[in-house]
Parts: structure tokens; C-alpha cells; sequence
């Protein structure tokens, strides 16, 4: 694999109306989860990916098995919980602002995944090893098997990459802040937004947050500014890349994974800190423009003539 990644994965249920859910009636199905989201997105640009968690023994658990295994992403370490669920996700849309989000995970397969479930030989025999913050809140057995993971990749030479994703539905600012900070010091390539580096430094002023971030040893600092663009620092050099104009975004969940997805794909091809940041931006826009988590996620040709490096051909 060039990336391994794992985390909890959802189904997710979308209202096929806007309104309070006590008065939606029909919802589409599919599935959420910001590891599979990355690894899914990862996938389609070309790279070999392998993403895991726990799932329950349930229709849903080999739902979402089966829908990731068929974005091409490996799922042979993803393991099967006899007694637990699998968690569920719904989704409440109005006109003007982002999704609400409802989640039904609590005591779920995934949230009591733990350091002895890991294939340590898996995770070290990756480039990259991807995790994100929301794993780390999950549970005290999840918390650990992601330090697990990650102090062992990185014992074997492996990169880490990490998203903090701070969901503040899962924990406190303050248990976040002290969490996540001690994973930054073990981060190589880090992927803040805005708002997170605020809740984490007390700052969101892009050249300051780099800064502190490289004292605490991240090597490369992507800090994801939304509509305009990103910020990303590497080598002492920092550099402000323009985002790309969606006049009118159908779903934002997912653009954050995407933005990963696009930046690590553009590093495992040897591109410069500032076109691994076009790339990531292109791949968090595209996102934007289809409902759902992951469904917006693009493929290496079409990011490609987004970006206008090559030609798109309709008919």
C-alpha cells in the first residue's frame, strides 16, 4: 500500500427533503467516515490504498465492507464484531447552512477497535500511515490503538499524516486540544483547518500556525482555508494557494478528507508543496458539487481538466 488509514466508517442517511427530520419521510443511503473518505478518494486518483475498522456483524457492517471494497480500496484487515452494531449517521439539510449531523455510534463496533486488533506489519509496510482526530475521541480503546499505530509506523520509517477533525459532539475543546496536540508531535504532514488551529493555538493567523506547528516537529503544515484556498508550509517556506470558485456547493462534508486525499496524492507523486496544495484544493472543490460524503470524490482525469491541465471531453 502507499497509504493505510483506518477509522470508523457509518452509514449514513441523507434527507431527501430539507426540514427538521421529525418531518422527513425518505432518505438515500450511504456511507460516511473520514478514513474510508480519504483512502476512497485516494483510490480514484490511482494510488494503492488499504483502509480498516471494525464493523458489525449486521447488514450495514457488510454494506459498507462491500461499497468500499469496490472503490478499489483493500479491505483485508477490516475485522467483524460478533456482538456489537455498526454505527449509523443522519444527515438534516436547510437551504442556507451546512448539514446538521446526528450520530448513532455510541458503544458501535468500531468505537471498541483496540491496540491488540492492529496488523502491526500491515501499517508499517505502507508509505504513509493516515489518521485523524475523530478515532482519538471515540474511545479510550480507540485512542490507544491509533498511538499504537501510529509511535509503530513510525518506528519502521513510516510517514504520518493527520487530520484532526475535531468533532466537538465526541469530546470537550479541552480534551481535544491536549489530545490532539500530543498526536501533532508525532505528525509529519498535519491538515488543520482554520477553525481547529484557533481551538488548538488560540491563533488562526496562517504563518503563526505553521510556525508552531513545525516547532513541534510536523514537517509539512497544510492549513485548509476554505473557499480561499489553503495555506502550506514545508522547509521554512510558506505559501498562500488560491481555492477554486463552486458558485453553488451542494454538500461541504467530505471537502476536508477530499483536501487530504488531493495533497497526499500529490506528494506520493513528487509535486511541489505548492501544487500538492492546487491538487488538494481542486479535490475538496469537486467535493462540494455532489451530495453525499464521498459520492463528489474525483478521478485523476477529471480533477486534471478541473484544473485545466488538460482537455475535458463530454461527447
Amino acid at each position: 500500500m502507499e497509504v493505510v488509514t483506518f477509522g470508523e466508517t457509518m452509514v449514513l442517511f441523507n434527507p431527501e427533503t430539507q426540514g427538521p427530520l421529525r418531518y422527513v419521510g425518505t432518505f438515500t443511503k450511504s456511507i460516511g467516515g473520514a478514513e474510508s473518505n480519504v483512502a476512497i478518494a485516494l483510490a480514484r486518483l490511482g494510488h494503492r490504498v488499504g483502509w480498516f475498522s471494525k464493523l458489525g456483524k449486521d447488514e450495514f457492517g457488510r454494506y459498507i465492507k462491500s461499497t468500499i471494497m469496490g472503490e478499489d480500496v483493500d479491505v483485508s484487515r477490516v475485522m467483524t464484531d460478533e456482538t456489537r452494531t455498526t454505527g449509523i449517521l443522519f444527515k438534516e439539510r436547510f437551504s442556507t447552512v451546512n448539514p446538521n449531523v446526528y450520530y448513532y455510534r455510541k458503544g458501535s463496533a468500531a468505537s471498541h477497535l483496540s491496540a491488540e486488533d492492529l496488523d502491526l506489519d500491515y501499517i508499517k509496510n505502507t508509505k504513509i500511515l493516515h489518521v485523524t482526530g475523530i478515532s482519538l475521541a471515540l474511545s479510550e480503546e480507540c485512542r490507544e490503538a491509533v498511538f499504537t499505530a501510529v509511535k509503530e509506523a513510525k518506528k519502521a520509517g513510516v510517514l504520518i499524516s493527520f487530520d484532526p477533525n475535531i468533532r466537538l459532539k465526541l469530546w470537550s475543546k479541552e480534551e481535544a486540544r491536549r489530545v490532539i496536540l500530543e498526536m501533532v508531535s508525532l505528525t509529519d504532514i498535519l491538515f488543520p483547518g482554520k477553525d481547529e488551529a484557533e481551538i488548538l493555538l488560540g491563533t488562526d493567523e496562517p504563518e503563526e500556525v505553521a510556525r508552531i506547528f513545525h516547532e513541534m516537529g510536523v514537517k509539512i503544515v497544510a492549513l485548509k482555508l476554505g473557499k480561499s484556498g489553503c495555506f502550506v508550509s514545508g522547509d521554512g517556506v510558506g505559501t498562500y494557494v488560491d481555492g477554486y470558485t463552486v458558485e453553488n456547493p451542494v454538500d461541504t462534508v467530505g471537502a476536508g478528507d477530499g483536501y487530504a486525499a488531493g495533497f497526499l496524492s500529490g506528494y506520493l507523486e513528487h509535486l511541489d508543496l505548492v501544487d500538492c496544495g492546487k491538487r488538494a484544493n481542486a479535490v475538496g472543490a469537486m467535493a462540494t458539487l455532489v451530495k453525499g460524503d464521498m459520492e463528489g470524490f474525483p478521478y485523476k482525469e477529471q480533477v486534471e481538466a478541473f484544473m485545466g491541465l488538460r482537455d475535458s471531453i463530454d461527447r
